[in-house]
């Protein structure tokens, strides 16, 4: 009897000549480095590409292809290292299941994170699907997260470079889906890392920037979104204090945030003035101290648990939680009111909570995720 060939890499008993893997191409330096990195392992490589909206009329550049220069870039890195890429036109289902509620959510006055959304509903479902009808083994990404093989099956960690960690991101991946995805950059101790293996490989992108905003968000600018988006929306309306008093006006509730404390443009008050509320319906900007902001329990739907144990099997869970990407998880205790609903109440309260964030969950002796929900209403 012959022996079992041992895993490879990806985690497979095979040899990676006769592994598929499709690797979810950005343009970026990141998946780059993923599918450069694979296909010199032996690996059946094929890059997928998806156009997500129109980069030329998004940016308004002239003669910006209507591709964008990330397919381009996506196309080149394909080419040098000698492995098929297929673009897929989502712009229709990228509008639907991304844009148009990232719009009406800043409408309804939260703050949404439209990655999150991105990576649930395109990434991981519907080019996911792709990936297995292309017969791929795995889909492979250029995310800084780690999938790491537990007891109870794959398990989703944080990255080693917690600078670069994208758990905050990706808290909705599912078990189902987890089992198929790979994450090949999570192990590296640095950005570094990643660009000295591009150079390595000869990537035309080794030297590419990292984008820092949202991708249809060209410079940061939500509100002209918003405004392109729901015509009508930047209506003026009152900038109101917590007592009643009405302090000023504003030019659209769109262009404010909870927590907001720059750029009110409410003069002749003593204390420092904080964004508190928004309500679209008056139109009104609520501002307050900076005490008003305090949260301590948070009200979430949308679970999507990655623990061992069932997430009702307990009354409550002592967990870590990141309410903002850019701040460290801190002590909760998550309280589960249904499969899909929770409650978490925040050990020492967090200022600038707002419907539509995501509220993720983690182990607290541990690098481990346990999945996360969306905060659902004002305090």
């Amino acid at each position: 009897m012959l022996d079992a060939h041992p895993l490879n890499s990806l985690g497979f008993a095979k040899p990676p000549s006769e592994t598929r893997v499709v690797v979810a191409m950005s343009g970026g330096v990141d998946s780059s480095v993923v599918a450069a990195m694979l296909k010199e392992q032996g690996y059946d490589v094929v890059g997928v590409t998806l156009q997500l909206y129109d980069h030329g009329a998004a940016l308004a550049k002239k003669g910006a292809c209507c591709a964008g220069r990330d397919i381009h870039d996506a196309r080149r890195v394909a080419e040098a290292m000698g492995f098929p890429h297929y673009v897929l036109d989502y712009e229709n289902t990228f509008r639907e299941a991304v844009i148009e509620e990232f719009a009406d959510a800043y409408l309804g006055g939260a703050t949404p994170v439209p990655c999150i959304r991105c990576n649930e509903r395109v990434k991981f479902k519907d080019l996911l699907q792709t990936a297995k009808e292309l017969d791929a083994d795995c889909m492979a990404t250029g995310h800084y997260i780690q999938r790491v093989m537990g007891a109870g099956g794959a398990e989703l960690h944080c990255a080693a470079d917690a600078n670069r960690d994208q758990s905050y991101f990706l808290f909705s991946t599912t078990p189902e889906q987890l089992d198929y995805l790979r994450f090949p950059l999570g192990h590296l101790a640095s950005k570094a890392e990643t660009r000295a293996l591009a150079a390595k490989y000869g990537l035309p992108v080794a030297d590419k920037p990292d984008s820092q905003d949202i991708c249809f968000v060209p410079e940061g600018n939500y509100a002209a979104v918003i405004e392109k988006l729901r015509p009508g929306a930047g209506q003026p309306g009152e900038i109101v204090h917590l007592d009643g008093r009405v302090l000023g006006s504003h030019r659209g509730v769109i262009h404010y945030t909870i927590g907001q404390r720059r750029g009110l443009g409410i003069g002749g008050v003593a204390e420092p003035l904080y964004v508190v509320k928004l309500d679209p319906e008056s139109r009104q900007v609520i501002v307050g101290p900076k005490a008003a902001l305090a949260t301590r329990t948070v009200p979430l739907r949308e679970i999507n648990w990655l623990g061992d144990e069932a997430f009702e099997s307990r009354a409550e869970w002592q967990v870590n939680v990141r309410i903002r990407s850019t701040r460290p998880p801190r002590p909760a205790v998550l309280r589960p009111l249904s499969a899909t609903e929770a409650e978490v109440e925040l050990l020492d309260p967090e200022e600038g909570v707002s419907p539509g964030q995501a509220c993720v969950f983690y182990d607290p002796d541990s690098p481990r995720i346990l999945g996360g929900g969306w905060i659902w209403k004002g305090r």
